[in-house]
């Protein structure tokens, strides 16, 4: 009984000095400004910077980083702000050598440095980017994905990274190694490590114990994680102990540093709301008549207990036009499953949002989780139906839908892994350009965003089905006043028009 005694009260008396040792380390983690937690980031050093859009930003640490005046830095991050806001404000400044992100977006500023030859832009599919990046700081040195096989971008190489004054490339994509697993390619992605990581969670304990609100959360866990050095924002810091373990998202062992912002602006990149009843109506234009004809076909895809996903535009229309008898369940790839209709008026919230940088609710049964967690559930195949947008659709299933060559680049974003996941693909979309091309080809002319990989398109026109064997296109429906012959002037690819052909069918 003494011995036992005895070795209680030392194992008491350890126990004491490690909470003592434990809570000075602790301590340390809180710094007074965000200035004093960022003075040491120097010139050519890396950053992995949370958020998604403007969501979850860490818009005091960045802010800091201005001020102090690093150049030449290497940024990791989905991407780049906007217009003197968030990381904008680091390329007004020239401080940015090169952007690692998967979308460049409304940000005219990071496009035009990009296209003129002032800024390194390495662009990456999203999931990619956040599965670099949870590996990067797991210890993980490199992985294999299907995202990205069989296109310019990841596995061939040779797209863009730096332009010349002239235009021409300067520094280019390195070919991906590839192997094929199971009678499928896949590509070897590395992990990232940066310098630091400047994050944002909504609350910290004094141990660096970190929660997040809804999609706030998006790449921010990840970018800790992956960064030698993690600083972190909050807007509140609370006592060890005033947060239940279950509730944290981030332990504070990734968390170096924790600073209480100063000011948080969360800017709404895309304010949107419920439509007040009562209220004038304006008379659709012809544009938005023919968008919700489609998107009211493109609903007609959806069957109860689905899990889809639906890119921005005329797919996240369709969502308008569920059955009332039916539930459907939306994964928005910024961190949401079971996203719920715009807010009212009001009560708008800058932690709420979906892909498009939309506001948006909850809904009972929602869940949120970080940007790793949303495209495993992608790349796993858990998603039932993926609905999205093109520029060009080929007859065997090619697809492009991200970029023109020298005019329009706005990134991969979430697309890549969405469409190599294996599960069913629906582009939506009018039939021709705005100067009446074709966008149903033999072949696409534009960067793919993956090989093989559309089942169905549904235009203005009609419905396809995709013969990927064949490599040509099948009629399946025809909308409402069109014929079999305004189809075959407005595809360019092979198209093949059976005799069950439904007529009139919206």
């Amino acid at each position: 009984e003494y011995g036992i005694f005895n070795f209680s009260k030392q194992m008491l008396s350890r126990c004491a000095l490690r909470r003592l040792v434990t809570s000075r380390a602790y301590s340390s983690k809180v710094f007074a400004s965000a200035q004093d937690a960022t003075k040491d980031i120097g010139s050519g050093s890396s950053l992995c910077v949370g958020g998604f859009g403007l969501c979850g930003i860490p818009e005091n640490l960045i802010e800091a980083v201005r001020d102090h005046g690093p150049k030449d830095l290497t940024v990791f991050s989905n991407n780049c702000g906007v217009d003197g806001f968030g990381l904008g404000v680091l390329l007004d400044t020239k401080q940015i050598k090169r952007m690692v992100s998967s979308y460049v977006g409304e940000n005219a500023e990071f496009a035009r440095q990009y296209l003129e030859g002032e800024l390194e832009v390495e662009l990456l599919p999203q999931g990619t980017l956040a599965e670099r990046l949870r590996a990067g700081g797991a210890g993980i040195p490199a992985f294999y994905t299907p995202t990205g096989t069989g296109t310019t971008l990841i596995e061939r190489g040779g797209f863009p990274i730096k332009f010349n004054a002239d235009g021409t490339p300067a520094v280019t994509t390195d070919a991906r190694e590839v192997r094929v697993f199971d009678g499928r390619r896949y590509v070897m992605e590395h992990g990232i490590r940066g310098d630091f990581a400047l994050i944002k969670a909504w609350k910290a304990d004094k141990s660096g114990n970190l929660v997040f609100r809804y999609t706030s959360r998006n790449f921010n866990p990840l970018c800790a994680q992956a960064g030698k050095i993690c600083i972190a924002e909050v807007e509140e810091i609370v006592e060890d102990g005033e947060l239940h373990p279950d509730e944290i998202h981030l332990p504070g062992i990734y968390v170096a540093r924790l600073i209480q912002g100063e000011k948080f602006e969360k800017r709404i990149e895309r304010r949107t709301v419920q439509t007040a009843d009562g209220g004038e109506k304006k008379e659709p234009s012809a544009a938005q008549l023919m968008r919700e004809k489609i998107a009211k076909r493109a609903a007609r895809e959806f069957t109860d207990g689905m899990y889809c996903n639906l890119g921005i535009g005329i797919p996240t229309l369709a969502s308008n036009f569920v059955p009332d008898d039916m539930t459907i369940h939306l994964q928005t790839e910024n961190g949401m499953l079971g996203m719920g209709p715009y807010p009212a008026a009001g009560s708008e919230d800058a932690d709420l949002i979906n892909a498009g940088k939309e506001t948006i609710t909850t809904l009972p049964g929602s869940a949120t989780f970080d940007s790793a967690q949303s495209f495993a559930m992608i790349r796993g195949a858990h998603v039932d139906l993926t609905i999205l947008g093109a520029m060009q659709v080929a007859g065997n299933g090619d697809l492009a839908n991200w970029v023109v060559p020298g005019a329009m680049v706005k990134g991969p974003g979430g697309a890549m892994d969405l469409v190599s996941s294996g599960n069913r693909v629906v582009v939506v979309m009018e039939h021709r350009t705005k100067k009446g091309a074709a966008k149903l080809l033999a072949s696409c002319d534009l960067p793919l965003t993956s090989e093989g990989c559309v089942d169905r398109v549904i235009t203005e026109l009609a419905v396809l089905d995709v013969d990927k064997v064949a490599n040509r296109f099948v009629l399946r429906e025809l909308a409402t006043g069109v014929s079999v012959e305004d189809v075959k002037a407005a595809t360019a690819g092979t198209l093949h028009v059976p005799e069950d052909v439904i007529v009139d069918s919206y």
